[in-house]
């Protein structure tokens, strides 16, 4: 592909940003890749593994001349990277962030975007529990979707190129206001963390399950549920404090389903429990028939090689 963009700043050096950095650099989208991380010993590892093509000292340094700035660090960082950085950003650069949450990453950034500077926000949907800048591959994006959520008003042309940026990492890419945005990612990502921490504190907090017992006889589920509570804690934590309403939405309605379900059980109905599982399968089928996961043995993990 040809190049979309001269030079693009990425501030946060972690899971995502490394992984656009080598997408990126798989498709030819950047003329040059400049980071910046808070940590001295981020941006020294970054450094070393050749993350980036250039590492600088100072986000102001890393976004000065760049057409392309991404703000890859936690929802609750946002503001005061936008401020830092805002004095050093060129006339028709685009700014865009990589946040979970949209409403709060844009009341936060967007008063300091000065005049004659675009600020379009997106989030791809495309993840692992694992973080830090060994984490990033390029392929972390391919068939995922990217949701990019411009302001009313916002330049098409600069929106249309930010989405080919995102197409050429391998994403799929659709468009969403903020505040439904939030609400759906309450659904689909922000309510399931917190009920996998839940489920795994559970399980700490349960004694007459020893630990060596958690540990060997982990089945699917609970593997899975460790996976996800796994995840940067810095970030989830800003995620729940900046997408409060939505995600106590939805925790009152799983209350209300799990209630339910305690009925059933308690009760011995078994037509409602039957009835329930059926069409939570038919979900399950729904998102493999989409693309965003397989039916493959053991949900396609490969298996891990002996020594």
């Amino acid at each position: 592909m040809a190049v979309l963009y001269e030079r693009v700043a990425l501030i946060g050096l972690g899971l995502i940003a490394g992984s656009m950095s080598l997408a990126m650099r798989r498709a030819g989208l950047a003329g040059e890749v400049v980071g910046y991380a808070r940590s001295a010993e981020t941006r020294e590892i970054a450094r070393d593994i050749g993350l980036c093509d250039r590492v600088c000292d100072s986000a102001a340094d890393a976004v000065k001349d760049a057409d392309l700035v991404v703000l890859c660090v936690p929802v609750g960082a946002m503001d005061a990277v936008a401020r830092e950085i805002a004095p050093m950003l060129k006339p028709g650069a685009v700014v865009s962030d990589v946040g979970s949450v949209k409403r709060t990453v844009i009341d936060a950034v967007a008063p300091h975007i000065p005049d004659g500077v675009h600020f379009i926000p997106a989030h791809p949907l495309a993840g692992t529990e694992h973080s830090g800048p060994r984490s990033g591959f390029a392929e972390l994006f391919d068939d995922r979707f990217c949701i990019l959520v411009p302001p009313e008003g916002s330049d098409r042309t600069e929106v249309d190129r930010l989405a080919a940026l995102w197409r050429g990492m391998g994403s799929q890419v659709d468009e969403m206001e903020a505040d439904h945005h939030d609400l759906v990612l309450a659904v689909t990502s922000h309510t399931p963390h917190l009920i996998a921490y839940t489920m795994v504190g559970v399980a700490d907090d349960l004694r007459r399950v020893t630990d060596s017992e958690v540990i060997k006889y982990s089945a699917a589920g609970f593997r899975d549920f460790t996976r996800i509570a796994a995840s940067d804690p810095v970030m989830w934590r800003d995620v729940f404090l900046n997408n409060k309403e939505a995600t106590l939405e939805i925790l009152g309605r799983f209350t209300e389903e799990l209630f339910a379900l305690q009925r059933a059980i308690r009760q011995g109905d078994g037509d409602h429990l039957h009835e329930y599982f059926t069409h939570t399968r038919a979900i399950r089928r729904g998102i493999i028939e989409a693309g965003q996961d397989t039916d493959a043995p053991d949900f396609g993990r490969k298996k891990a090689k002996s020594d």
